[in-house]
């Protein structure tokens, strides 16, 4: 029998404890390593609650950063399909690439309300031939008004821009058309189909709907701004304006009447006249933007750019996220020589969206 001595008893012993002992850790070890050492995915973003408005408010109020916190909602997957739909109208103001990926999504969300709010946004964004490659396949869209907000979108759109959708689109409307012509009580139907006829260059069409209205609503002021439109293009100009000046003996102080009056003044030669008209329908609206926009550029075209920029300066500081109107007010200025003031605007876009197409273009 072999004898062993108490120190090397000892050493074997302890021998074997560190052999146990790495024998049951060695899994662990393994594990750490491996997680050591695998890709880390990042951490969810999670926004609170209040994130939504604020984005929102500063998306319709032109705040810097607002394309940023726009597009980070978009991005959300929790959101209601209401609240998601909410976004797409201030998309328009800040176009991008990521603007348009946007859309494009949204052009396949499962909601309806969401597919048309994108459908909506699409038709600002882009136009021609790209807009009838994002749009068209919305012309098949399960839902009737995501379509017809499509075909409508691809309206004026020449045959060769739509190419394979032309077809779609004509059906589209066609069948739209059919609807409200079937609506003959309905006034808003009817005042919708003397829009769209007038559009397609129906005249004779778009008089009898809006007549159709009138007879429903007499004292509707845009069945009959409508009404004497068609009258023009019917080739009776002198019952046109009749028709537009007897509403405004009776409201002198409309200001959609007097933006009316001056717009078709304007079309006239009258362009003296039509600017006191549109000064007025600013005066008496100024909250409104269009109103505004339109007195600034028939303010131009007279040789008043002092007075134009003026009046888009004036809708900026009111709307700042008014894009519009800040890259009209740019295009004054660089045609003027201030290119002081140019930078100063640019400057504001880029705080507002950096990847504003404008800013890339190096204008």
């Amino acid at each position: 029998m072999f004898r062993f001595s108490r120190p090397l008893l000892l050493t074997l012993a302890a021998l074997m404890v560190a052999l146990g002992v790495w024998q049951a850790t060695r899994p662990m070890v393994a594990l750490g390593v491996w997680q050591a050492t695998r890709p880390r995915l990042p951490p969810p973003t999670v926004l609170p609650p209040e994130s939504y408005e604020l984005a929102l408010r500063a998306a319709r109020s032109g705040e810097p950063g607002a394309a940023r916190l726009l597009y980070q909602q978009l991005g959300r997957e929790d959101l209601a399909a209401t609240a998601q739909a909410a976004l797409y109208p201030s998309l328009v103001n800040y176009p991008s690439t990521r603007a348009l990926a946007f859309v494009q999504a949204g052009l396949g969300a499962p909601d309806a309300s969401v597919r048309l709010a994108a459908v909506e946004a699409g038709a600002q964004l882009i136009e021609g031939e790209a807009q009838a490659k994002l749009l068209g396949p919305a012309l098949a869209d399960a839902d009737p008004a995501v379509r017809r907000c499509a075909a409508l979108a691809l309206m004026s759109a020449p045959p060769t821009d739509l190419g394979a959708y032309a077809e779609a689109a004509s059906q589209v409307i066609t069948s739209y058309l059919t609807a409200l012509e079937a609506q003959q009580s309905v006034y808003s139907a009817q005042l919708e189909l003397a829009r769209l006829q007038l559009a397609r260059a129906n005249p004779a069409q778009a008089a009898a709907a809006a007549t159709q209205a009138l007879k429903l609503e007499p004292e509707a002021l845009p069945a009959r701004v409508l009404l004497a439109k068609a009258t023009e293009r019917l080739g009776s100009a002198a019952q046109a304006r009749a028709l537009l000046a007897e509403p405004l003996r009776e409201q002198p102080d409309n200001p959609y009447l007097q933006h009316e009056l001056g717009q078709w003044l304007l079309a006239h030669q009258q362009p003296e006249y039509a600017l006191l008209a549109l000064a007025k329908a600013v005066e008496l609206a100024p909250q409104e933007g269009a109103f505004r926009y339109d007195l600034a550029v028939a303010l131009y075209a007279m040789d008043q750019p002092e007075a134009a920029q003026a009046q888009l300066d004036q809708l900026i500081r009111r709307q700042p996220w008014n894009r519009k109107a800040r890259l009209q007010l740019i295009d004054y200025y660089t045609r003027s020589g201030q290119l002081q003031n140019v930078q100063v605007l640019l400057a504001e876009l880029e705080q507002q969206n950096p990847d504003d197409p404008t800013l890339q273009q190096g204008l």
